[in-house]
């Protein structure tokens, strides 16, 4: 038994506990009487107080109510106008998972009804929304949490044990390195590897969607690297680049934690699905299967913002808002016993947007900052948001006008989200006709996560979304596009529409199909919105490329010409301009004593490198792939 359950267990009354157990640092009691479940007189509380950790105290399995009659009394207890939709028990945790459209009034003023339930049926409650757009995606995901219960509770418990039964290394002196995997001068493969005496840890592990095979993957085969000693992976948000490598951990034999907010775990485990399905559809040999997608999901604990917890004995993060993308965090990590503190940007927003928040700028303690640079360079500077609303509109209304129709690829988390939006508004106050707005590729599950996930989002758009006949995203003008023959009738015969299909740099997916056939008529319009990766489709578009080779099966190869006209709109990206980044560093409290730029082209990094050394006049470096920084 580890020292610190010994510890909370002198605190408690002989004979209460039946079981006492991890999940991740949680610490859970379980017992066996009924009367002491429900009313322990303060004990919990102050064992918490006391100890400085989160203890929670349930009932044994042995005692809770029978699912059946546990269903019941739940339906009964919970109003009807709270439109429950599913209720799953996790059974060896004694929790039943109650999916909500309105879950305030499935919790009760001050929590009432959640305490009928655990009065009258012995389980713990828990409300999650039920998403206003339903997704099947998203119910399979999640029962994979609920169909492994006994599983991870086994593993929340290991991973509690490692947190704190003391230090698996020895220990002689303090010190952090850093090592750059993916990400040092390029925008892709995010991966940096953090080591203390004690502590290995991935932030962030994915691909480069836009490269060759030999240079798409981050650089797992370095020296200091290995998978046999990593303690955890922390994934800032759910794009491919971020966490596109995880399940290929998984894959060779990993078996411990990753961190993520709720939404990051939905909507990355559907982008990696649909990676999957992108590669062999390719012809290429997929580098992980659906089965290690799914053995990430279960090992992945979720966190809320600014919620703290220990990953390792030696390390404590906190997850902040990045307002980049839904759930997308900024990493802080407090390591050793007040000896350093370390902020990890991953891709971060430092302006509100249609959707969300600007990234949070005040912490407890910051002396390193790790911060992006997509757009750092001395030409980055963003046009006007409302200037490119309008300039988009325009471009919709000139092809509507010639016949045409709008193709518009699009990552299909974050900017799809947000164009969506703004075609809704600039529908609904008449800047544009009312066409219809064709949805392809895993846009439409994505954005059913964003209706589950309202609290994420900024409080307009949350207000929204709380009334159902105002959600922007229900809006008539949007169409599913739900299959091939439906692809097809859009392509043949549907008049003039807009298009939004994945992926948003033209490597794969909908979009591509759509582009070999609306690419020769002069009528239709390409409109790309978001960051065009080095090598990708996109970008050879967007640098001037009319002539396009592809392969048509059989070894053929056929020329795709575009014709249609090609516009880049910026103004709204999820990444911060060069402007936002430097105030971002401005208004950071407290200041860092130490900059490191990563996750730019390598023109980028040094710029902004350069302008926060003259500007602030404090320690910058901007490292290659495979070098290592030494932190402390």
């Amino acid at each position: 038994m580890s020292k610190i359950i010994k510890e909370i267990l002198k605190s408690l009354p002989e004979e209460k506990i039946s079981d006492a157990v991890f999940e991740g640092a949680n610490i859970v009691l379980y017992t066996k009487d009924k009367s002491f479940f429900l009313d322990n007189e303060g004990i919990i509380k102050r064992i918490v107080d006391d100890i400085k950790k989160r203890v929670e105290l349930r009932p044994d399995p042995e005692i809770t109510m029978n699912q059946e009659e546990a269903q019941e009394i739940i339906k009964k207890i919970v109003p009807e106008k709270a439109g429950v939709s599913n209720i799953i028990f996790d059974t060896h945790r004694s929790q039943v998972v109650i999916e909500a459209e309105k879950p305030g009034l499935a919790i009760g003023k001050q929590g009432s009804i959640l305490r009928d339930i655990r009065n009258s049926t012995l389980w713990v409650p828990l409300i999650r929304r039920t998403p206003a757009l339903r997704s099947k995606l998203i119910e399979n995901i999640r029962s994979v949490l609920y169909q492994n219960s006994e599983y991870r509770r086994k593993f929340l418990n290991k991973t509690g044990h490692r947190i704190y039964d003391g230090w698996l290394r020895e220990k002689k002196n303090e010190w952090i390195r850093l090592s750059f995997l993916g990400a040092g001068r390029q925008v892709g493969r995010s991966c940096l590897f953090l080591q203390t005496p004690e502590s290995r840890i991935l932030l962030d592990c994915g691909v480069d969607v836009a490269a060759s095979d030999q240079n798409a993957y981050p650089y797992l085969e370095a020296p200091e690297f290995d998978i046999n000693q990593l303690d955890a992976v922390i994934v800032t948000h759910s794009h491919v680049d971020h966490c596109g490598f995880v399940p290929y951990l998984y894959k060779y034999g990993f078996k411990g934690p990753t961190y993520m907010t709720a939404p990051t775990r939905d909507v990355s485990a559907l982008l990696l699905l649909d990676y999957i399905k992108i590669m062999r559809s390719e012809g290429k040999e997929a580098i992980f299967s659906t089965e290690d997608v799914k053995e990430m999901v279960k090992h992945i604990i979720t966190l809320e913002y600014e919620e703290v917890t220990d990953v390792t004995p030696d390390i404590r993060i906190t997850l902040y808002d990045a307002g980049h993308v839904l759930g997308s965090s900024m990493i802080h990590l407090h390591v050793g016993n007040g000896l350093h503190n370390i902020l990890y940007t991953g891709d971060m927003k430092y302006g509100k947007t249609m959707l969300l928040e600007p990234a949070v700028t005040q912490f407890p303690r910051l002396e390193t900052l790790i911060i992006e640079s997509t757009y750092g360079g001395k030409e980055n500077a963003m046009p006007d948001k409302k200037e490119s609303d309008e300039e988009r509109g325009e471009i919709i209304k000139e092809t509507v006008a010639r016949g045409g129709k709008v193709l518009i690829p699009t990552l299909g988390v974050g900017r799809s989200q947000e164009v969506m939006l703004i075609l809704e508004h600039l529908v609904r106050t008449g800047f544009i006709d009312k066409i219809p707005v064709f949805i392809d590729g895993l846009v439409w599950d994505v954005t059913a996560i964003y209706t589950a996930y309202p609290e994420y989002l900024n409080n307009n758009i949350r207000k929204l979304i709380f009334h159902k006949d105002q959600n922007p995203f229900l809006s008539e003008i949007f169409k599913e596009v739900a299959s091939q023959k439906e692809r097809m009738q859009i392509i043949e015969e549907a008049g003039s529409c807009v298009i939004l299909a994945t992926s948003g740099m033209l490597t794969g997916g909908p979009s591509v199909e759509y582009l070999k056939h609306l690419s020769d008529n002069p009528k239709n319009s390409l409109v790309f919105v978001n960051y065009q990766g080095e090598g990708s489709l996109g970008r050879r578009i967007q640098r001037g490329e009319r002539e396009i080779p592809y392969g048509n099966g059989a070894n053929t190869q056929e020329i795709m010409q575009i014709k249609m006209q090609v516009h880049s709109v910026e103004g709204f990206s999820a990444h911060s301009s060069r402007k936002q980044l430097l105030n971002f560093l401005y208004k950071c409290s407290p200041k860092p004593k130490k900059v490191i730029i990563n996750h730019g082209e390598a023109s980028r990094c040094l710029d902004l490198a350069s302008a926060i050394h003259k500007v602030n006049r404090i320690e910058t470096i901007a490292p290659r792939n495979l070098e290592t920084v030494r932190i402390k």
